[in-house]
């Protein structure tokens, strides 16, 4: 499916136009078109080894461009070297300075630039309090946890107010209760401070929590774009709805059968979220439950429907239901989502 021409209400501080990146004669990245308003964030979902990360490098500047341009604020970088762009980048891994204290990690590029002795110490602290290390100053990289050095990373980068911020995977290395709890740090740190973002991820709810605005790559190409809800609502494709976190995409006779029950115009193809049907005494689907499993919120089944085949479910924890029982249900109209035939 082709992918629309970005929005041309704003004018954008990030702007590429047909780029593409090879390494050995080998697309990479495959020509990408992408806008970004000021001060949002962009978060680029894909798959490992769809080139997401390879674009973001070629932002940066860190990789050669084979075709196309790359645009900010309206000019041209190509030429333009890493450190000249005014661009900060923060990695996997944070990519301290372990001889360093935290303090002397985060104010090194200004210390670099001869900032006077008392602003550097001035916007080390502003810096640390926002990621949440006020006091840490004095610490050792090799002291802190890895969501604590991440914090650190991004101090760092923003000290110098970059006029873009790219983050690649940098929360990927932590486990997932700190992940999510950092990611909404993250999206308040970048919120706060007006900072316009690229971010690069295979993990969509991450995506959702940081970004405003939403592409997807697969295979060097981005197959949609756009801010970050309309993707969700209106994925391009079966492919994009499954990897976007849908469970299910029904097509021909049950996505028609469904969507009509969730009172929807007919449809060749339906994508629905785990949580799309639910067990109701009243609902106008029916089917067997082959499996059940207790969460703290609910129950997720599987129930198989005549015509339809296995289905994802959910019930609330208080109603009994037991594998083998027969259940009738109903379909959240806000969980589906219809999806372009290829």
């Amino acid at each position: 499916m082709p992918v629309p021409a970005p929005d041309s209400a704003f004018d954008p501080a990030l702007s590429l136009r047909g780029v593409s990146v090879a390494y050995d004669d080998v697309p990479a990245v495959v020509d990408v078109t992408l806008d970004l308003p000021r001060g949002q964030v962009l978060a680029v979902l894909g798959p490992s080894g769809c080139g997401k990360s390879t674009l973001l490098r070629a932002v940066a500047g860190l990789e050669p461009v084979a075709a196309g341009t790359v645009r900010f604020e309206r000019a041209d970088l190509a030429g333009v070297p890493t450190h000249r762009r005014g661009f900060a980048m923060v990695f996997q891994d944070g990519q301290l300075f372990g001889h360093l204290d935290v303090a002397g990690n985060v104010g090194y590029a200004l210390r670099l630039a001869r900032r006077p002795r008392a602003e550097v110490a001035a916007r080390v602290a502003e810096l640390l309090g926002a990621v949440g290390l006020a006091g840490h100053e004095r610490r050792m990289p090799a002291t802190l946890s890895g969501g604590e050095r991440q914090r650190v990373a991004l101090a760092r980068a923003l000290a110098v107010e970059p006029r873009l911020l790219l983050l690649d995977e940098p929360l990927s290395a932590l486990d997932a209760g700190l992940r999510e709890a950092l990611a909404r740090d993250l999206r308040d740190l970048l919120t706060r401070t007006g900072t316009t973002a690229v971010m690069v991820t295979h993990d969509h709810e991450e995506a959702f929590t940081v970004a405003d605005r939403l592409a997807v790559m697969f295979r060097g190409r981005v197959v949609q774009e756009g801010p970050i809800a309309d993707v969700w609502a209106r994925p391009a494709s079966p492919e994009t709805a499954v990897f976007l976190g849908y469970a299910t995409v029904l097509v021909g006779e049950a996505a028609a059968r469904v969507a009509d029950v969730a009172g929807l115009p007919p449809v060749a193809s339906l994508a629905l979220r785990r949580s799309a049907l639910r067990v109701d005494a009243g609902g106008p689907l029916a089917g067997a439950v082959t499996s059940a499993a207790a969460t703290p919120e609910l129950l997720r089944l599987r129930v198989d429907v005549p015509g339809l085949g296995e289905l994802h479910a959910v019930a609330r924890r208080d109603v009994p239901v037991a594998v083998g029982e027969r259940v009738r249900l109903a379909v959240d109209a806000a969980r589906v989502a219809a999806v372009p035939t290829p």
